[in-house]
């Protein structure tokens, strides 16, 4: 996709396909496509900056949700804001019940984003 279309994508758009990527785990593909270079992640394990603190992000989820499957609860979206709730379960058999994420997006990109969530073992 050119960084134009990219730019011109509506909020719900890049929410969308955040999503799916997420549930595919293609994080290469996602934070290429839909995050900020700039991103500031605030969640309840730490606040995360750039690119590679979203790096660190993805791979503390994937230490704590080994081959996590998502469910997606509530999707909504108003102008650039975006709020998710959902829940997972991984391999391993810990689970999630309470993710609530929200998202800032601007021209195409999630500028910010809020990650709550507790891992259950």
């Amino acid at each position: 996709m050119s960084e134009q279309i990219l730019r011109n994508r509506s909020a719900r758009e890049v929410l969308d396909d955040h999503l799916e990527l997420a549930k595919a785990w293609d994080f290469k593909t996602d934070i290429k496509r839909n995050f900020d270079d700039d991103i500031v992640l605030m969640t309840s394990y730490g606040i995360f900056r750039g690119i590679s603190g979203l790096w660190n992000k993805v791979h503390l989820l994937a230490e704590q949700m080994p081959g996590g499957r998502w469910v997606y609860h509530s999707v909504m979206v108003e102008r650039k804001l975006g709020f998710l709730e959902w829940s997972g379960i991984a391999e391993n058999g810990a689970r999630i019940d309470d993710g609530a994420d929200s998202y800032l997006i601007e021209d195409g990109k999630i500028k910010a984003m809020t990650i709550h969530y507790t891992v259950i073992e």
